[in-house]
């Protein structure tokens, strides 16, 4: 791989990453909060065997898992950017590898 395909991959995957950050802050942080605080109150349920009690035990643990659920959708978020700025930066070497002259042999040798 030449450094300059190299250096596209990784202005790419910076340049996805960027996007996955705003795309988590404009639209990730509430379905991340109301995923994590739902789904750590079905397991509270589930574990206590019914209906749980809004005590200071459950209301601790429901903001942990709202904090794990922020955590996985931004981290969701940031990597498939990531993945989705790498490949466009694959594309855009690959574009612009067509519209490059390359050098032969004989080129080489008349220099």
């Amino acid at each position: 791989m030449t450094e300059g395909r190299r250096n596209t991959m990784k202005v790419g995957t910076k340049i996805g990453a960027g996007l996955g950050v705003l795309a988590f802050l404009i639209g990730g942080i509430v379905p991340g909060f109301y995923f994590g605080s739902y789904g750590t109150l079905i397991l509270l349920s589930h574990l206590a065997g019914g209906p749980v009690e809004p005590t200071t035990i459950v209301r601790m643990v429901t903001v942990v898992g709202i904090m794990l659920g922020i955590f996985c959708v931004g981290a969701v978020s940031i990597v498939l950017g990531s993945v989705f700025g790498t490949a466009m930066g694959y594309v855009v070497d690959v574009v612009a590898s067509f519209g490059k002259a390359k050098e032969t042999g004989e080129a080489k040798a008349h220099n």
